[in-house]
Protein backbone atom coordinates (compact mmCIF):
# COMPACT_ATOMS: atom_id res chain seq x y z
CA UNK A 1 0.00 0.00 0.00
CA UNK A 2 1.58 3.50 -1.26
CA UNK A 3 1.30 5.82 1.21
CA UNK A 4 1.94 9.59 0.81
CA UNK A 5 0.63 13.17 1.83
CA UNK A 6 0.25 16.16 0.04
CA UNK A 7 -0.41 20.25 0.83
CA UNK A 8 -2.36 22.96 -0.07
CA UNK A 9 -2.63 26.09 1.49
CA UNK A 10 -4.97 29.07 1.38
CA UNK A 11 -5.88 32.37 2.41
CA UNK A 12 -8.81 34.37 3.26
CA UNK A 13 -10.42 37.72 1.39
CA UNK A 14 -8.42 39.86 3.79
CA UNK A 15 -4.87 38.83 2.48
CA UNK A 16 -3.16 41.51 1.08
CA UNK A 17 -2.38 39.68 -2.43
CA UNK A 18 -6.67 38.41 -2.17
CA UNK A 19 -7.60 42.07 -1.42
CA UNK A 20 -5.73 43.31 -4.59
CA UNK A 21 -7.64 40.28 -7.04
CA UNK A 22 -10.82 41.66 -5.01
CA UNK A 23 -10.20 45.15 -6.43
CA UNK A 24 -9.43 43.64 -10.05
CA UNK A 25 -12.58 41.45 -10.14
CA UNK A 26 -15.03 44.04 -8.69
CA UNK A 27 -13.51 46.92 -11.38
CA UNK A 28 -14.21 44.16 -13.45
CA UNK A 29 -17.96 43.18 -12.52
CA UNK A 30 -18.94 47.02 -12.46
CA UNK A 31 -17.19 47.70 -16.12
CA UNK A 32 -19.40 44.30 -17.83
CA UNK A 33 -22.52 45.55 -15.40
CA UNK A 34 -22.20 49.19 -17.67
CA UNK A 35 -20.92 47.09 -21.31
CA UNK A 36 -20.11 43.73 -21.27
CA UNK A 37 -18.20 44.23 -24.17
CA UNK A 38 -15.71 45.65 -21.93
CA UNK A 39 -12.00 44.27 -22.50
CA UNK A 40 -10.09 44.56 -18.93
CA UNK A 41 -6.91 44.31 -17.47
CA UNK A 42 -6.48 46.48 -14.50
CA UNK A 43 -4.75 45.44 -11.34
CA UNK A 44 -3.83 46.51 -7.80
CA UNK A 45 -0.93 46.90 -5.61
CA UNK A 46 -1.37 47.79 -2.23
CA UNK A 47 1.37 48.60 1.13
CA UNK A 48 0.11 49.89 4.25
CA UNK A 49 -2.67 53.03 3.51
CA UNK A 50 -1.55 53.12 -0.32
CA UNK A 51 -3.40 51.30 -3.37
CA UNK A 52 -2.17 51.65 -7.05
CA UNK A 53 -4.51 51.10 -9.12
CA UNK A 54 -3.33 50.34 -13.03
CA UNK A 55 -3.41 48.54 -16.57
CA UNK A 56 -5.48 48.72 -19.91
CA UNK A 57 -9.24 49.24 -20.27
CA UNK A 58 -11.37 49.69 -23.03
CA UNK A 59 -14.52 49.78 -22.22
CA UNK A 60 -18.34 52.03 -22.36
CA UNK A 61 -18.32 51.92 -18.64
CA UNK A 62 -17.95 54.90 -16.20
CA UNK A 63 -15.88 53.42 -13.79
CA UNK A 64 -15.06 55.63 -10.26
CA UNK A 65 -11.50 53.36 -9.54
CA UNK A 66 -11.19 54.97 -6.31
CA UNK A 67 -14.68 54.67 -5.30
CA UNK A 68 -14.84 50.80 -6.39
CA UNK A 69 -11.35 49.88 -4.64
CA UNK A 70 -12.37 51.62 -1.17
CA UNK A 71 -15.93 49.61 -1.58
CA UNK A 72 -13.81 46.26 -1.43
CA UNK A 73 -11.76 47.03 1.57
CA UNK A 74 -15.10 47.66 3.50
CA UNK A 75 -17.07 44.69 2.07
CA UNK A 76 -13.66 42.83 3.24
CA UNK A 77 -14.22 44.58 7.01
CA UNK A 78 -10.99 47.17 6.68
CA UNK A 79 -12.34 50.33 8.01
CA UNK A 80 -8.90 52.50 7.83
CA UNK A 81 -8.17 55.54 5.24
CA UNK A 82 -6.65 54.47 2.26
CA UNK A 83 -4.76 56.59 -0.66
CA UNK A 84 -5.90 55.40 -4.02
CA UNK A 85 -3.44 56.24 -7.14
CA UNK A 86 -4.85 55.49 -10.24
CA UNK A 87 -3.08 54.65 -13.63
CA UNK A 88 -5.37 53.36 -16.29
CA UNK A 89 -4.62 53.50 -20.36
CA UNK A 90 -6.70 52.59 -23.15
CA UNK A 91 -6.10 48.46 -24.29
CA UNK A 92 -3.68 48.98 -27.32
CA UNK A 93 -5.73 49.18 -30.58
CA UNK A 94 -3.05 46.80 -32.21
CA UNK A 95 -4.40 43.87 -29.23
CA UNK A 96 -8.26 45.22 -29.99
CA UNK A 97 -7.67 44.57 -33.59
CA UNK A 98 -6.52 40.79 -32.87
CA UNK A 99 -9.38 40.05 -30.84
CA UNK A 100 -12.47 42.39 -31.90
CA UNK A 101 -13.20 40.17 -35.44
CA UNK A 102 -16.47 38.66 -36.75
CA UNK A 103 -16.02 36.32 -33.37
CA UNK A 104 -13.96 36.60 -30.73
CA UNK A 105 -10.25 35.23 -30.46
CA UNK A 106 -7.84 35.27 -28.17
CA UNK A 107 -6.66 37.91 -26.55
CA UNK A 108 -3.43 36.75 -25.69
CA UNK A 109 -1.26 33.59 -26.53
CA UNK A 110 -0.30 31.18 -23.58
CA UNK A 111 -1.49 27.43 -21.56
CA UNK A 112 -4.08 26.63 -20.08
CA UNK A 113 -4.63 24.03 -17.23
CA UNK A 114 -7.51 21.50 -15.81
CA UNK A 115 -7.93 19.36 -13.54
CA UNK A 116 -10.52 17.54 -11.79
CA UNK A 117 -10.36 13.45 -9.54
CA UNK A 118 -12.62 11.80 -7.50
CA UNK A 119 -11.29 13.24 -4.00
CA UNK A 120 -14.37 14.84 -3.22
CA UNK A 121 -17.65 15.08 -4.30
CA UNK A 122 -16.87 18.35 -6.78
CA UNK A 123 -14.28 16.51 -8.29
CA UNK A 124 -11.61 18.50 -6.72
CA UNK A 125 -8.24 17.33 -4.93
CA UNK A 126 -9.46 17.59 -0.94
CA UNK A 127 -6.31 19.37 0.36
CA UNK A 128 -7.40 22.73 -1.41
CA UNK A 129 -11.08 22.79 -1.22
CA UNK A 130 -10.34 21.59 2.97
CA UNK A 131 -8.09 24.57 2.76
CA UNK A 132 -10.30 27.14 1.19
CA UNK A 133 -13.51 25.63 3.03
CA UNK A 134 -11.28 26.56 6.41
CA UNK A 135 -10.04 30.00 5.27
CA UNK A 136 -14.30 31.07 4.03
CA UNK A 137 -15.07 29.99 7.47
CA UNK A 138 -12.98 32.23 9.03
CA UNK A 139 -14.06 35.06 7.67
CA UNK A 140 -17.59 33.72 8.26
CA UNK A 141 -16.95 33.49 11.38
CA UNK A 142 -15.77 36.65 11.61
CA UNK A 143 -18.39 38.66 9.77
CA UNK A 144 -21.09 36.89 11.29
CA UNK A 145 -19.88 38.10 14.90
CA UNK A 146 -19.12 41.85 14.55
CA UNK A 147 -17.39 41.82 18.25
CA UNK A 148 -15.24 38.57 17.73
CA UNK A 149 -11.59 39.49 17.98
CA UNK A 150 -10.70 37.61 14.70
CA UNK A 151 -9.56 39.82 12.00
CA UNK A 152 -9.55 40.03 8.36
CA UNK A 153 -6.54 38.47 7.36
CA UNK A 154 -5.29 34.65 7.65
CA UNK A 155 -3.92 31.70 6.14
CA UNK A 156 -4.74 28.26 6.40
CA UNK A 157 -3.10 24.88 5.27
CA UNK A 158 -4.14 20.90 4.99
CA UNK A 159 -1.59 17.86 4.51
CA UNK A 160 -4.21 15.04 3.65
CA UNK A 161 -2.77 11.37 3.85
CA UNK A 162 -3.19 9.02 1.08
CA UNK A 163 -3.26 5.51 0.36
CA UNK A 164 -2.93 4.58 -2.89
CA UNK A 165 -4.48 7.56 -4.37
CA UNK A 166 -7.63 7.59 -1.81
CA UNK A 167 -8.10 10.58 0.99
CA UNK A 168 -7.27 8.26 3.93
CA UNK A 169 -7.19 11.19 6.75
CA UNK A 170 -6.21 15.03 7.57
CA UNK A 171 -2.99 14.65 9.20
CA UNK A 172 -2.46 18.38 9.40
CA UNK A 173 -4.01 21.39 9.73
CA UNK A 174 -2.61 25.02 9.48
CA UNK A 175 -4.29 28.30 10.75
CA UNK A 176 -2.88 31.70 11.13
CA UNK A 177 -5.30 34.20 11.59
CA UNK A 178 -5.15 38.01 12.54
CA UNK A 179 -7.03 38.65 15.85
CA UNK A 180 -7.04 41.63 18.21
CA UNK A 181 -4.15 42.49 21.15
CA UNK A 182 -6.53 41.48 24.15
CA UNK A 183 -7.04 37.69 23.34
CA UNK A 184 -4.64 34.58 24.58
CA UNK A 185 -3.73 32.00 22.63
CA UNK A 186 -5.23 29.66 24.31
CA UNK A 187 -8.92 30.99 23.84
CA UNK A 188 -7.69 31.98 20.03
CA UNK A 189 -6.88 27.94 19.98
CA UNK A 190 -9.96 26.91 21.12
CA UNK A 191 -11.78 28.95 19.39
CA UNK A 192 -11.26 28.46 16.11
CA UNK A 193 -11.18 24.69 17.00
CA UNK A 194 -14.75 24.48 17.79
CA UNK A 195 -16.33 27.62 15.09
CA UNK A 196 -14.19 27.05 12.09
CA UNK A 197 -11.82 23.39 11.97
CA UNK A 198 -14.59 21.60 13.56
CA UNK A 199 -17.03 23.12 10.90
CA UNK A 200 -14.78 22.91 7.37
CA UNK A 201 -13.44 19.49 7.81
CA UNK A 202 -15.57 16.24 8.12
CA UNK A 203 -15.78 14.33 11.20
CA UNK A 204 -14.14 10.83 9.66
CA UNK A 205 -11.24 12.83 8.23
CA UNK A 206 -9.50 13.72 11.55
CA UNK A 207 -8.43 11.52 14.30
CA UNK A 208 -6.66 11.45 17.46
CA UNK A 209 -3.18 11.89 15.35
CA UNK A 210 -4.13 14.66 13.65
CA UNK A 211 -2.00 17.21 14.13
CA UNK A 212 -3.63 21.30 14.88
CA UNK A 213 -1.34 24.45 14.66
CA UNK A 214 -3.05 27.53 15.14
CA UNK A 215 -0.72 30.78 14.61
CA UNK A 216 2.67 28.84 15.41
CA UNK A 217 5.01 32.34 15.42
CA UNK A 218 2.41 33.42 18.43
CA UNK A 219 0.48 36.95 18.12
CA UNK A 220 -0.62 38.06 15.16
CA UNK A 221 -2.12 41.60 15.57
CA UNK A 222 -0.54 43.07 12.27
CA UNK A 223 -1.90 42.21 9.29
CA UNK A 224 -3.02 42.75 5.69
CA UNK A 225 -1.55 45.61 4.26
CA UNK A 226 0.29 46.85 7.06
CA UNK A 227 1.71 43.20 7.70
CA UNK A 228 2.46 43.00 4.22
CA UNK A 229 2.46 43.85 0.84
CA UNK A 230 -0.14 42.16 -1.83
CA UNK A 231 -0.55 42.16 -5.96
CA UNK A 232 -3.11 41.00 -8.19
CA UNK A 233 -2.67 37.59 -9.61
CA UNK A 234 0.07 36.35 -6.98
CA UNK A 235 -2.22 33.26 -5.77
CA UNK A 236 -2.96 31.30 -8.62
CA UNK A 237 -2.27 27.99 -6.87
CA UNK A 238 -4.70 28.99 -4.48
CA UNK A 239 -6.86 29.81 -7.24
CA UNK A 240 -6.47 26.27 -8.96
CA UNK A 241 -6.00 23.55 -7.78
CA UNK A 242 -3.41 23.83 -4.81
CA UNK A 243 -0.80 22.25 -6.33
CA UNK A 244 -2.09 19.07 -7.76
CA UNK A 245 -2.89 19.88 -11.01
CA UNK A 246 -0.90 22.33 -12.95
CA UNK A 247 -1.28 25.85 -13.41
CA UNK A 248 -0.70 28.50 -16.59
CA UNK A 249 1.58 30.94 -17.00
CA UNK A 250 -1.36 33.57 -16.03
CA UNK A 251 -3.47 34.71 -12.95
CA UNK A 252 -7.57 35.06 -13.62
CA UNK A 253 -8.22 38.48 -11.21
CA UNK A 254 -8.68 41.42 -13.15
CA UNK A 255 -9.00 39.69 -16.92
CA UNK A 256 -11.88 39.84 -18.81
CA UNK A 257 -13.14 36.61 -20.65
CA UNK A 258 -11.89 36.95 -24.07
CA UNK A 259 -8.36 36.78 -21.98
CA UNK A 260 -7.58 32.99 -22.53
CA UNK A 261 -5.66 33.04 -19.50
CA UNK A 262 -9.06 32.86 -17.52
CA UNK A 263 -11.85 31.61 -19.95
CA UNK A 264 -9.40 28.83 -21.13
CA UNK A 265 -8.48 28.05 -17.54
CA UNK A 266 -12.18 27.32 -17.32
CA UNK A 267 -13.18 25.61 -20.28
CA UNK A 268 -9.80 23.23 -19.23
CA UNK A 269 -11.50 22.63 -15.92
CA UNK A 270 -14.68 21.63 -17.27
CA UNK A 271 -14.03 19.47 -19.84
CA UNK A 272 -11.73 17.36 -17.32
CA UNK A 273 -14.57 17.15 -15.00
CA UNK A 274 -17.02 15.85 -17.35
CA UNK A 275 -14.40 13.50 -18.34
CA UNK A 276 -14.24 12.05 -14.49
CA UNK A 277 -17.78 12.89 -13.87
CA UNK A 278 -18.37 10.20 -16.80
CA UNK A 279 -16.60 7.84 -15.13
CA UNK A 280 -14.26 8.38 -18.28
CA UNK A 281 -11.43 8.69 -16.11
CA UNK A 282 -10.77 8.65 -12.00
CA UNK A 283 -8.25 11.37 -12.87
CA UNK A 284 -7.80 14.19 -15.66
CA UNK A 285 -5.71 17.10 -16.77
CA UNK A 286 -5.95 18.97 -19.79
CA UNK A 287 -3.92 21.48 -21.32
CA UNK A 288 -4.78 23.67 -23.94
CA UNK A 289 -2.81 26.47 -25.76
CA UNK A 290 -3.58 29.71 -27.78
CA UNK A 291 -1.93 32.39 -29.93
CA UNK A 292 -3.35 36.05 -29.88
CA UNK A 293 -5.74 36.93 -32.26
CA UNK A 294 -6.56 32.84 -33.51
CA UNK A 295 -9.65 31.22 -32.70
CA UNK A 296 -8.98 27.93 -31.77
CA UNK A 297 -6.36 26.39 -29.32
CA UNK A 298 -2.88 25.48 -30.94
CA UNK A 299 -3.09 22.12 -29.03
CA UNK A 300 -5.01 19.92 -26.44
CA UNK A 301 -3.32 17.31 -24.67
CA UNK A 302 -5.51 14.71 -22.51
CA UNK A 303 -3.69 13.22 -18.81
CA UNK A 304 -5.42 10.64 -17.08
CA UNK A 305 -2.33 9.26 -15.44
CA UNK A 306 -3.19 5.54 -16.24
CA UNK A 307 -6.35 5.52 -14.75
CA UNK A 308 -8.43 5.87 -17.80
CA UNK A 309 -11.62 3.63 -18.12
CA UNK A 310 -11.47 4.02 -22.04
CA UNK A 311 -8.81 3.98 -24.49
CA UNK A 312 -7.12 7.30 -24.25
CA UNK A 313 -8.54 7.30 -28.04
CA UNK A 314 -11.99 7.25 -26.87
CA UNK A 315 -11.81 9.99 -24.63
CA UNK A 316 -9.80 12.40 -26.99
CA UNK A 317 -13.19 11.14 -29.32
CA UNK A 318 -15.92 12.06 -26.34
CA UNK A 319 -13.79 15.88 -25.96
CA UNK A 320 -13.97 16.39 -29.66
CA UNK A 321 -17.59 14.98 -30.30
CA UNK A 322 -18.48 17.47 -27.39
CA UNK A 323 -16.55 20.54 -26.35
CA UNK A 324 -15.49 23.29 -28.48
CA UNK A 325 -12.29 25.08 -27.44
CA UNK A 326 -12.60 28.14 -29.59
CA UNK A 327 -12.73 31.30 -27.71
CA UNK A 328 -15.65 33.01 -28.83
CA UNK A 329 -17.57 28.85 -27.98
CA UNK A 330 -16.19 29.15 -24.90
CA UNK A 331 -17.54 32.52 -24.17
CA UNK A 332 -21.16 32.11 -25.53
CA UNK A 333 -20.97 27.83 -23.81
CA UNK A 334 -20.25 29.51 -20.61
CA UNK A 335 -21.89 32.64 -20.50
CA UNK A 336 -18.80 34.40 -19.25
CA UNK A 337 -19.62 38.28 -20.00
CA UNK A 338 -21.04 38.52 -16.74
CA UNK A 339 -20.38 40.67 -13.62
CA UNK A 340 -19.74 36.83 -11.57
CA UNK A 341 -15.98 37.70 -11.07
CA UNK A 342 -16.14 39.11 -7.72
CA UNK A 343 -17.02 36.17 -5.88
CA UNK A 344 -14.49 34.07 -7.45
CA UNK A 345 -11.84 36.54 -5.98
CA UNK A 346 -11.02 34.27 -2.85
CA UNK A 347 -12.02 31.14 -2.16
CA UNK A 348 -10.64 29.36 -5.65
CA UNK A 349 -12.42 29.78 -8.89
CA UNK A 350 -13.28 25.59 -9.02
CA UNK A 351 -15.41 23.53 -7.15
CA UNK A 352 -17.56 26.47 -6.20
CA UNK A 353 -21.06 25.38 -5.35
CA UNK A 354 -21.70 28.45 -3.37
CA UNK A 355 -21.88 30.32 -6.83
CA UNK A 356 -23.42 29.70 -10.41
CA UNK A 357 -20.31 28.86 -12.16
CA UNK A 358 -21.30 27.21 -15.45
CA UNK A 359 -17.47 25.58 -16.44
CA UNK A 360 -18.48 23.20 -12.76
CA UNK A 361 -21.84 22.12 -14.57
CA UNK A 362 -21.88 18.12 -15.64
CA UNK A 363 -23.20 17.76 -19.39
CA UNK A 364 -26.08 15.07 -20.21
CA UNK A 365 -24.30 12.42 -22.48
Amino acid sequence: MRKYYFTSESVTEGHPDKICDGISDYILDEALRQDKNSKMAVEATIKDDLILVYGEANTKANLDYEKLAKQVLKNIGYNEEYHIIVKVSEQSNEINKAVDKDKIMAGDQGIMFGYACLDTEELMPMPIMLANKLAKQLSKVRKENPNTFLKPDGKTQVTVEYLDDIVSRVDTVVIATQHSVDVDINTLREYIIENVINVAIPNNLIDSNTKILINTSGSFTIGGSFGDSGTTGRKIVVDTYGGMGKIGGGCFSSKDPTKVDRSGAYYARYVAKNIVAHALADKCEIEISYAIGMEYPLSIYINTFNTNKVSIEEIYKYVNDNFNFSVDNIIKELDLMRPIYYPLSAYGHFGRTDIDCTWEKVKEQ
